[in-house]
């Protein structure tokens, strides 16, 4: 069960660590141009910035969990 719980947490750090170079990327990618401009691009890069941003904290959540999880077993 040990094993288990370290390999879904060194996963799930992983993907945390994915989803923030990706809204990183999405934020870097708009302009101060683009922000100042109500075109359809600045919409879809706060979208992906959203999706990811939310992601991670998705991911570090089930994180924590899974340390609880693996802390309380180890009790």
């Amino acid at each position: 069960m040990n094993i288990f719980l370290v390999i879904l947490i060194v996963v799930l750090s992983a993907m945390v660590v994915v989803s923030l170079v990706r809204g990183i990327i999405a934020f870097l990618q708009s302009t101060r141009l683009d922000l100042e401009s109500n075109s359809d691009m600045v919409t879809e890069m706060q979208l992906r910035q959203n999706k990811a941003m939310f992601a991670r904290v998705k991911y570090q959540g089930l994180a924590i969990v899974a340390v609880a999880v693996l802390l309380m077993v180890n009790r």
